[in-house]
């Protein structure tokens, strides 16, 4: 019984060191999240993000988002960038473009902290959907299938929240597959 008690003590001390970090800072594209770090100062360390801070950056967005907030992101993946077509991230990232960039940007930003236990909450009340709008103005949809959730855009496009709830000093990220699109 002892020697039980003593692998069980070792294996949560074990758990504590590691599983219980990865847990409070969850790791986004190589690199750690730490919740008291903003929303810039985190996706700027994430590998999986360099499209979308370089974004950020063009759409001269980066001072709103290390704000106080709070903001809840819905932040592309590189891949999800790459999904686009040819030329499109390009084209956006021009200086003659930045309103077009900032609309798309802030498509993708929610007043509030709004974490997933949020959301299905709000698909529950909602009967199966939630609605929220964007800084941009704009709707976005929501919804809970097969486990997952997912962000549905005004043309009707699906983005898959793949790692959820990176919570930051200024709001939450929820790391998606898709862009979305006004």
């Amino acid at each position: 019984m002892k020697k039980l008690l003593k692998v069980v003590c070792a294996a949560a001390l074990v758990f504590s060191a590691t599983g219980a970090l990865a847990l409070k800072d969850p790791m986004v594209g190589g690199a750690a999240m730490y919740p008291t770090r903003n929303i810039v100062q985190n996706a700027i360390h994430s590998r999986a993000h360099t499209t979308l801070v370089a974004a950020v950056k063009a759409a001269g967005l980066v001072k709103t988002l290390e704000s106080p907030g709070p903001f809840t992101v819905f932040a592309p993946t590189n891949k999800a960038f790459d999904k686009l077509p040819a030329g499109t991230v390009q084209t956006l990232l021009k200086p003659e473009n930045k309103a077009k960039l900032t609309a798309i940007l802030e498509y993708h930003v929610v007043p509030g902290r709004i974490t997933t236990k949020d959301l299905k909450k709000l698909i529950r009340k909602g009967h199966g959907e939630a609605m929220l709008k964007t800084v941009q103005g704009g709707m976005l949809t929501f919804k809970s299938m097969r486990g997952h959730y997912y962000v549905i855009d005004a043309k009707g496009d699906k983005a898959m929240i793949t790692i959820p709830n990176v919570y930051q000093s200024n709001g939450v990220i929820q790391v998606i597959n898709a862009v979305l699109l006004p």
